[in-house]
């Protein structure tokens, strides 16, 4: 029997600025989603008082903050009065580009079998950010990278943010290896989402105003990148002709 072990790799919204609500915001829903944020980076908990420090808000205003959440199953407090992410969650997610992963899932999973790494999917989520919505790991393979799914990095950083850009018109300030990626259709990084780690991925063809994404494998070493990068464009085009 082959012996796996994973290998987590640490990413994730840690380092995103926080947002500063403007005069067309409601306060009090920004602080409800940053409460959000907050737990999804501490899955041990908080306590009222840390979530109160943490927002620079009164401890009764988190109090209230976190009891319209809890109502709303969003957030939950265990025996020792911790908050962490409620499973209210689990159906909101569900319906985030259900299609989309619905048809990814298997491709991911042939191409995450086929060159034994992990496989990911990854959509542009704003101007500047790409967040991963699916991460495939090999069933079958020595050692392999592990993360979770919806991890944000910036959308010039990394091998499916990269792709994407080099699937649009050329910008006169691009990275050279956008170039790159528009010239052979697929985009490498090394260790700039996760250090040691090599990213190879490929934009996935859409249709005109869709959702512009990505497929792309995580290894660390990319010797045969031929056969990789091949792989890669293989499954995104393989999951462009399912979305036409």
């Amino acid at each position: 029997m082959t012996q796996m072990r994973d290998v987590p790799a640490q990413t994730g919204d840690l380092n995103l600025p926080r947002i500063e609500p403007d005069a067309g915001m409601s306060k009090t829903l920004h602080n409800g989603l940053e409460i959000l944020e907050l737990l999804a980076r501490n899955p041990h908990g908080l306590s009222v008082s840390e979530i109160a420090e943490s927002l620079d808000v009164h401890r009764t205003v988190a109090h209230r903050l976190v009891r319209t959440l809890e109502a709303h199953r969003l957030c939950r407090r265990d025996d020792h009065k911790r908050i962490s992410l409620g499973t209210g969650l689990v159906t909101l997610a569900e319906s985030v580009e259900q299609d989309l992963r619905t048809l990814a899932r298997p491709i991911l999973e042939d191409l995450a079998d086929s060159v034994e790494a992990t496989a990911h999917l990854v959509v542009r989520e704003s101007d500047t950010m790409v967040r991963a919505i699916m991460v495939i790991e090999p069933r079958r393979s020595d050692v392999h990278i592990a993360f979770r799914p919806g991890q944000v990095h910036p959308l010039d950083r990394g091998s499916a943010g990269l792709a994407i850009l080099g699937s649009m018109p050329p910008r006169p300030d691009e990275r050279p290896e956008v170039t790159r990626a528009r010239q052979t259709g697929y985009a490498v990084s090394t260790g700039e989402v996760v250090s040691t780690t090599i990213g190879i991925s490929a934009a996935v063809p859409t249709r005109p105003g869709g959702t512009q994404a990505a497929i792309g494998v995580s290894v660390f070493d990319a010797t045969d990148e031929a056969h990789l990068a091949a792989a890669v464009v293989s499954a995104a085009s393989a999951l462009g002709e399912l979305l036409r």
